[in-house]
Formats: C-alpha cells, structure tokens, sequence
C-alpha cells in the first residue's frame, strides 16, 4: 500500500526488489498542473456535496416526520430510497437522456419558456452544480433513515408537553425535534468530512466529457488514469496517501471541534 509512494515501483521485482525513492513522485504531483486542477476541483465539488449531502438528508427526516398520512409517508420514503440501490451507470444514462437537448425533459421545460436548449452536460459552467444536484437527489433518501431513526427514538411527552404550551409545529421542530438530534447530526458531519478528498469517481467517470475536463477532473479519476491507464503505481499512490493523510485530519479536526462546540463526538 502505502510504501508503493515511496519506491520506483516494479510489479514484477515487488516491494523488496523495488528501489526506494524517497518524496520523488510527491515532489512531481506538487509541480503537475493537472494534479493542482484535480485537488482544486475535488475541493470545490466535495465541500458543495458535503453541504448538500449534509442539509437534504436532515430537511428530508423533518418533513418526512411531519407527514400524517402512514401509507403516503411510507410510500414517498421508498421513492427517496430507491436511487440508492441504483447503479451509477444506469443513474448516469438516465441523467443523460434527461439533459438531453433533442428528447431531455428539462430542455422541453426551457422550450416553453421561451428559452433555447443546451447541452447542459457539455457546459462548464454548469457541470459542477449537475454533480452536486444529482448526487443529492441520490443519496439523500439513504442518508436520511439515521435521523428518522433518531427522530423516532425522541421522548413523545417532549412534543405533548411543547402542544400542551401552545409551540407550532416548527417550533417543535427547532425547539424539540432538532436539539434532540443534536448528537446524531454531529457525528453523521464529523464523517461526512472524511470524505472531503473523494468527489465520487462513479458519478463523475459516469458523466465527465472532454468538454468539461477542466472543472470536472478530481483527484479520483487523476488517481485512476495515472495508476490504470498509465501503469504509474507509485504516481498513483502519492496521490492517494495525499488524500488519505488530509481526509484523516480534517475528521480529527472536526471532532475535535464538535468536542469543545457541544462535548459530542465520534472518539
């Protein structure tokens, strides 16, 4: 694993035969532009999907909480779950036909409103906020079961005694519902943030086009054209040390954080 970074790698001389290189292919990432552009992009896509990813799933627990109806909740809660189990080349073939600017629905939309249709998943300039939309939408419905979980396992004589004072629904929700959670939405951010460096190779290798190269190449698909495609192991594995060290820090960072901000963390 981790020693690969370190050699001149040979798959056929192994670890022992292989000579030691020191920082040698760290050096060479730190001085490749197109490594900068990867971390850049990384960074950029995986703290919108951290936002994202973080929010929908505990907005989607409140509302889903709120739905009276046993057999509509139930239902709806199947349809969030659903895309989870999904594939990633399948979800991408029908984000696909869904941008689409002959047949997609979302360019018929923009028709009837007098609008011309796009290529949205050639644009730049949109590219980025389809990986992070579609992302949501995907995984949200899974992300959400441990805050209903959590939701459902809060005291009922709270919310009695909260009607029983005259609190609107919404004031249950931020004054009961919320605080009770408090600790679960800690914990589910503090892993969230180890994933910071990963930006979702299926996704983005699903829908990347040369067209958008430049604002949709991440640290995963450098990883895997250097050490795949390239045959450059110990390239490959600098790279990967690199987002393994920072993504093992900022969950040290943040729990920390969370220790001294509520006294609640994962260790």
């Amino acid at each position: 694993g981790i020693s690969i970074a370190f050699t001149d790698y040979n798959v056929i001389q192994g670890f022992s035969g292989s000579e030691w290189a020191g920082l040698k292919y760290f050096r060479m990432l730190f001085e490749s532009e197109m490594f900068r552009n990867a971390f850049a992009n990384t960074l950029l896509i995986s703290l919108y999907k951290m936002i994202s990813g973080f929010l929908c799933p505990i907005i989607l627990a409140l509302a889903l909480n709120e739905i009276g109806a046993r057999w509509f909740k139930k239902t709806l809660q199947t349809a969030v779950y659903l895309p989870r189990f999904v594939s990633w080349v399948v979800y991408g073939g029908i984000i696909t036909l869904l941008l689409s600017p002959e047949t997609g629905v979302i360019n018929k939309i923009v028709e009837l409103f007098g609008g011309k249709p796009a290529y949205l998943l050639v644009e730049p300039a949109y590219f980025r906020t389809i990986l992070v939309v579609t992302d949501a939408m995907k995984e949200m419905g899974w992300a959400a079961i441990i805050y209903i979980a959590a939701i459902a396992g809060l005291n009922p004589e709270v919310y009695e005694a909260a009607i029983m004072d005259g609190a609107t629904r919404f004031q249950r929700i931020v004054h009961v519902t919320l605080p009770g959670i408090t600790g679960t939405i800690i914990v589910m951010f503090i892993l969230r943030v180890g994933y910071v460096m990963s930006a979702g190779l299926d996704q983005v290798i699903n829908l990347y086009n040369p067209m958008v190269f430049e604002v949709g190449d991440i640290l995963d698909t450098y990883i895997y054209r250097v050490g795949i495609e390239q045959f450059n192991l110990s390239l490959a594995a600098a790279a990967d040390v690199i987002k393994g060290v920072i993504g093992f820090a900022l969950v040290l960072i943040a729990n920390q954080i969370a220790k001294r901000v509520n006294d609640s963390g994962i260790f």
